[in-house]
Parts: C-alpha cells; structure tokens; sequence
C-alpha cells in the first residue's frame, strides 16, 4: 500500500514537471534497498527528474492512430529442430567412464539441498 501511495507522489510530481527532493530521492533509494550517499542525492535528483520529465513528453504524444507492436526489427526467432544428433552424444557408460564419483549408473554430486 505505501508504495502505491508514493508511486503516485512520484506521479504527482512527474505530471507537474517539478523536481525530486532529496527525502523523494532517499525515499526511492530505500524503496530500491539502494545506500547512496548525501553527496549523491542531487545528482540522483536531477536525474530522476530528467527522466520523468522526459516520459511525461512521452505520454503527450498521440499515439491514438499507431498500431501496437513488439517486434520492430522485422527478424524472427530462429530455432534449431528439436532433433538428436547420435554422432554427438555419448552412451551412459562412455558419459561415467572418466568419473570417480558414480553410484547406480549417475553422476554422484555433493548434496545441493540440506536436510533439515
């Protein structure tokens, strides 16, 4: 709920072109569970507000008559076929045969998960 609240301070203050403030700036940072320094806070300020104002003249423009879209490049996704290759695989025991640490046919690895 507290970050919806100051997402739409954020908001307020993105629509009326005004600057961050450092407790904005610091309220963000702690939002993000981001340490930035005193020293930094003006810059971040004026960043951000770069940014926002830069959005808020993106939402001016009239896009009403622009067909939505989400690939502008014209290239498409290339697959390789979903096929096994036999002169690239290795049978089970050509796999284990340079292992120490085999039990049962697989690979033995140090337990990733430990029991509680």
């Amino acid at each position: 709920m507290v970050w919806k609240i100051y997402l739409l301070t954020v908001k307020i203050h993105f629509m009326s072109n005004s600057k961050l403030t450092a407790d904005d700036i610091a309220h963000i940072a702690k939002l993000a569970n981001l340490q930035i320094k005193d020293s930094e806070v003006e810059t971040f300020s004026s960043q951000l507000s770069s940014i926002l104002d830069y959005v808020n003249a993106l939402q001016k423009v009239d896009t009403k008559r622009v067909e939505e879209t989400s690939v502008v490049t014209g290239l498409k996704n290339v697959f390789a076929p979903n096929e096994i290759d036999s002169n690239r695989t290795l049978s089970q025991n050509e796999a284990l045969s340079n292992t120490k640490h085999k039990i049962d046919g697989y690979f033995q690895v140090p337990a990733v998960i430990a029991k509680e």
